[in-house]
């Protein structure tokens, strides 16, 4: 267990609320976004529904005083494995997204990749400030 510093609670509860709002749109409103991004429904809708979950855990961490270290550790990998992920989506030929899909994709892949590096930092600093 560590004690998260501020920074990391922050990076975490940014976190919780952005993939909240991404869950609700895509869960909810796959069937409308599916035609606008040229991405398939079930791809968005199956993203929404897990993001609920994450958000769910995230939030969980953020408003915690203390928090396993290894759970914090897997939302940063998880993270970095989206962005990664995301990249190698467009480039797989598995989704023909549009020229909006395309940005949509791109611009989650990035949130999510700053999000893994903010909370890596906030992870350092929980860890020197337990040190001391």
């Amino acid at each position: 267990m560590i004690h998260p510093s501020t920074f990391l609670s922050r990076a975490l509860l940014a976190d919780a609320i952005f993939s909240g709002v991404a869950a609700l749109a895509l869960a909810l409103g796959a069937g409308v976004l599916a035609p606008v991004l040229s991405l398939p429904e079930a791809l968005l809708r199956e993203s929404g529904l897990f993001l609920i979950a994450y958000t769910a855990l995230v939030g969980w961490l953020a408003a915690r005083s203390s928090v396993p270290k290894a759970l914090v550790l897997l939302v940063i990998v998880g993270n970095a494995a989206w962005t990664l992920g995301s990249v190698a989506l467009l480039f797989s030929g598995a989704v023909s997204p549009n020229l909006l899909g395309q940005v949509f994709i791109v611009a989650q892949a990035i949130a999510t990749g700053v999000f893994a590096e903010l909370q890596y930092v906030g992870l350092r600093r929980s860890d020197a400030a337990v040190a001391a």
